[in-house]
């Protein structure tokens, strides 16, 4: 047997041992995933503790590459999730959450809550991380559920559709933005041609997202949980029914409701257009800099809650609040981390290497070439970002033998790459353990299928776009 096809089937094995023990024991994800990890690295070649190299350098053994992936996992995404769901809890607690589901729901009219997120997610992740967006998002899509009576997965999974969309195809966000400048593709026409094929993309995956809402129907209880039902018809009361109920209540303006997400949007936003500019030298681009990082930008969010939102309420009440919502999020963070464990020993093991070196040989139509090398590095590796950066890192010294555009081919890399979320996606933990999704099942027909479907989509598009451009 080959070296690279005992690398690829340890990560067969790994995945598949994972799933059983997710789906058939008592062993719980977190540990699961950690044991996957091992498993692949082992199989893998993988030396258990660090060595060191013919030239004198440390080689990561498996201990190191688990310990490094959940660290990295969770210093991008830690602070962030514990910030944001403390403002997310007093934002639920003292109405302004509410307040803005109503006030939101108002200005789009009934029955287009799913339209409305997409379109949000899909501008709001052209400047903000993706997986930042969920968490500064819940409570509104959480408040929308209660008001209105949708399933809250539905709600949120046309956010993080619309966010996952841009972030893979969209510069100024690095993927897009790497694989541009590898395969030589103007970034003005990566933009323009990242959002004119994601377009159909959301529209048909907005179609699935209302469908698997009335499929697992869910709704935010008050004691911060989530109580499953079956289907019943949307709403619950009608617009006036709604006004009169919102009316009765002592609910928060909602300008003071929308500033701690408004704000932190905004300094994001700033720092990413400036930086994407080539603006902001000097000591007032450090400050745009250092305001502009999301953990800054949430914790001045989180901040504005406090004292504009609950600054009359004892000291005991509001740190209540923030304690009740970062109850379950330990849990969250040891699964997105061990996710993190699992996508390192992968990379560190070299098996992303071997995949990317099999497509290679394949004959296969040079459009897919790409698309099936960012596809098989999301699957092994997890981040939408290094799948492209990896797709078009192979697809670059192709370029001179092909007879098809770098635009297209840069767009093939970041379609594929949004292909398969699943268990050492970051994204994918999260937005389960935000919206109560503790079934594999339900994971899988909510995360994987929806970039499954998108994915789909978009290699017709380029398929059908090869023989225009």
């Amino acid at each position: 047997m080959s070296e690279s096809t005992r690398m690829l089937l340890g990560l067969v094995i790994g995945i598949v041992l994972m799933i059983v023990l997710v789906m058939k024991t008592k062993v719980h994800t977190f540990i699961a995933l950690l044991l996957a990890a091992v498993v692949t690295g082992v199989i893998g070649g993988m030396p258990i503790a660090d060595v060191t190299g013919a030239n004198g350098e440390t080689v990561a053994g498996l201990m190191t590459a688990i310990k490094d992936g959940f660290g990295n996992t969770l210093k991008s995404t830690g602070i962030i999730i514990g910030l944001g769901v403390m403002m997310g809890g007093i934002l639920e607690k003292s109405g302004a959450a509410e307040k803005m589901a109503f006030s939101f729901i108002k200005a789009i009219g009934k029955k287009k809550e799913e339209w409305a997120l997409a379109i949000t997610g899909w501008f709001i992740s052209i400047p903000v991380f993706a997986d930042s967006a969920i968490v500064i998002f819940a409570p509104l899509c959480k408040a929308m559920s209660k008001v209105t009576g949708k399933s809250v997965v539905g709600l949120a999974l046309s956010l993080a559709c619309g966010l996952q969309l841009t972030h893979c195809l969209v510069p100024p966000t690095p993927g897009p933005l790497t694989a541009a400048g590898m395969l030589n593709v103007d970034v003005g026409q990566m933009i323009i041609g990242g959002a004119l094929i994601s377009v159909p993309m959301l529209i048909v995956i907005v179609f699935y997202t209302k469908w698997i809402g009335k499929k697992i129907y869910q709704i935010p209880t008050e004691d911060g949980g989530y109580e499953r039902k079956e289907y019943k018809q949307e709403y619950i009361k009608s617009m006036e029914e709604l006004e009169a109920l919102m009316d009765a209540k002592e609910l928060p303006g909602l300008w003071v409701s929308i500033a701690p997400i408004v704000i932190p949007l905004v300094l994001i936003l700033t720092k990413t257009v400036l930086s994407f500019a080539g603006i902001g030298g000097g000591v007032l681009g450090e400050v745009i800099a250092f305001f502009g990082e999301p953990i800054v930008a949430l914790g001045i969010g989180t901040v504005l809650a406090i004292y504009g939102l609950v600054k009359n309420e004892e000291n005991k009440v509001v740190l209540g609040m923030m304690d009740g919502a970062i109850k379950d999020t330990g849990i969250i963070m040891l699964i997105t981390g061990a996710g993190g464990s699992l996508g390192n020993v992968i990379k560190v093991s070299g098996i992303g290497d071997a995949l990317g070196e099999t497509v290679l040989s394949w004959a296969v139509p040079a459009i897919l070439i790409p698309f099936i090398i960012a596809a098989l590095m999301r699957i092994a590796l997890g981040s939408a970002t290094v799948a492209i950066t990896t797709a078009a890192s192979l697809t670059a010294p192709l370029m001179g033998m092909l007879s098809i555009s770098p635009l297209l081919m840069s767009l093939s890399c970041c379609v594929g790459a949004i292909s398969f979320s699943y268990f050492n996606d970051s994204g994918f933990w999260v937005f389960n353990g935000m919206f109560g999704l503790t079934e594999l099942k339900d994971q899988i027909r909510c995360k994987t299928a929806v970039s499954l479907i998108m994915a789909g989509v978009g290699i017709i598009e380029l398929l059908v776009l090869q023989f225009v451009l």
